[in-house]
């Protein structure tokens, strides 16, 4: 018995496939697709579930100070003139970072090596670059939704058939997030 579907794909291709569908499923929390392939992305998806859940109170809370520049009504950097030069002008400023342990920062790291980072497009600026912004699809995994699965024991996806697909008669189907 063959420890994974090939999919009909040579490695590279099965191993994009799999990482974008994964990634997809993480991201919106359901996605459609052929029942062979959900049945890999399940595989993938509930490691590494397991592992955010596992690792998901692991941090430490660090109060930092930072410079910040200092910015007048318009958003725009204040500068000053010194020794002829015009200088901006930084404030100090206290914030709070969360920093991992060793182990949760492997386990983000080891996410991080298999999905893909997710561009976010506003619906009113779709097709331009403008206020597009970068998710972290690992920062969700471990803030939204290993939380919900800390008292689970695996299964934390579903795969819903669908039917079969119209062009090719492939069993189609849902695969969701419990």
């Amino acid at each position: 018995m063959a420890a994974y579907r090939k999919l009909g794909r040579t490695s590279s291709q099965r191993k994009a496939l799999l990482r974008n569908q994964v990634t997809s499923l993480l991201y919106h929390g359901k996605i459609r697709t052929t029942e062979a392939k959900a049945k890999e992305i399940r595989k993938i998806a509930e490691s590494m579930i397991a592992l955010a859940v596992k690792e998901k109170d692991n941090f430490e809370t660090v109060t930092v100070k930072a410079k910040v520049a200092r910015k007048d009504k318009d958003g725009k950097n204040v500068k000053e003139v010194v020794n002829g030069k015009k200088v901006t002008v930084y404030d100090e400023v206290e914030k709070t970072v969360t920093k991992d342990n060793a182990s949760r920062l492997h386990a983000r790291r080891q996410m991080l090596k298999y999905l893909y980072t997710v561009t976010e497009v506003p619906a009113e600026a779709a097709g331009r670059k403008r206020n597009t912004k970068t998710v972290d699809v690992t920062d969700k995994l471990f803030e939204e939704i290993a939380p919900k699965y800390v008292n689970r024991n695996g299964g934390y996806t579903r795969i819903v058939k669908i039917g079969q697909r119209k062009g090719d008669a492939a069993m189609e189907v849902l695969i969701e997030l419990v």
